[in-house]
Formats: C-alpha cells, structure tokens, sequence
C-alpha cells in the first residue's frame, strides 16, 4: 500500500520531521547579506545559548559552496564539501527571488527542486523531499488530525448540538473539558 515511511506505530509517523533538523534558510542568508559575489563567511546553529553545529561557506561562480563536519552514530568526523546552486527567480511585481537548487540524488535521480531552505538531517544539506521530511503538524495524531485540534472540534460539536451561536464562556467550558477528556487519552 505504502511507500517506504508511510507506515505508522502506534498512531506515530516514522518520517522524521523538519523541525527536529538543522535548516539553512537563503531567504535568511539573503537578508544577512550572505549572497554577494564573493562573499565568504559563516553560520551557526544555537539552542539555549550554546552552539550545536555550524558551517562555513562562501559564493562562487555557481551558488555556494559550504563546508562543515559531519558525524554519523558517533563515528568518525567527516570533512564534506557541498558545492549548492542558487538561482534567481524574477517576482511578479519586480526584483527577484533566490532559491536554492538541491544538489540531492534519489534513486540515481537528480532531485533538482527549487527550496528555501535545505535541512542538515544527514551528511549532506538537502531538501525535505529528499529526506523524506515531514512537517510537525504532519505528525499529529488520530484525533487531532480529524477533529482539527480542540477548538474546531469544539465548534463541531456545538454546531452538531444545533448551537449555532454560543457565548465565549460556553465555548470555553467546553474547550477546557475536551481538553481535559483528550489529554487523558495519553
């Protein structure tokens, strides 16, 4: 039925998520200034304060190319270079757009997508689709996914009653109970 990561345990994604992974955003890099010709400099990843991983990179004819360490299951570090094509993209109404071309190969295909951003969640830096990457929101359980949180169930709910206008205090009422029922679920 499936694809390889469709499969779900226990109402859980196997997919990883984006979130949990280091991105490299060009619009970011492109506000920073980092998309000159002949730009070289850095970028850093933090969490509270502290630094958990960075790269250094610089413009060259074709994109960027960046260079870090990478270290797989507490192997050995691995020095990779990854040269990264940028393209410009003209906009609507003037100016232009850059966009990363992802250097990803999938089943000795060339992936090739137009992405803002590329994700650290390998060795190399490359688009979700490559990664089979799924978005947090992506992940959510059985019931959230059907009822669309507690506030859109609450609604349906009420509008199932035939409530069709409800106070702020009733629908917070009920808010608060589905909320408590759901998180005992788990």
């Amino acid at each position: 039925m499936g694809g390889f990561g469709s499969t779900r345990w226990n109402w859980v994604s196997t997919k990883g998520t984006v979130e949990a992974n280091l991105p490299l955003d060009i619009n970011r890099l492109n506000r920073a200034g980092c998309l000159g010709p002949g730009y070289g400099g850095g970028w850093e990843w933090t969490r509270d304060g502290e630094q958990v991983a960075s790269l250094r990179f610089w413009r060259d004819a074709n994109g960027f190319v960046l260079s870090y360490r990478v270290r797989r299951q507490g192997g050995e570090w691995q020095n990779v270079e990854q040269s990264t094509r940028i393209v410009w993209v003209p906009c609507r109404f003037g100016g232009s757009r850059p966009y990363f071309v992802c250097p990803g190969i999938v089943n000795g295909i060339a992936c090739g997508h137009r992405v803002t951003k590329l994700h650290g969640a390998g060795t190399y830096f490359l688009c979700r689709h490559c990664y089979r990457l799924a978005y947090a929101s992506q992940r959510e359980d059985r019931m959230t996914e059907r009822c669309g949180g507690p506030i859109r169930f609450a609604c349906s709910l009420a509008e199932s009653r035939g409530l069709r206008r409800f106070s702020l205090v009733d629908l917070r009422g009920c808010i608060t109970g589905l909320t408590s029922a759901f998180n005992s679920l788990y």
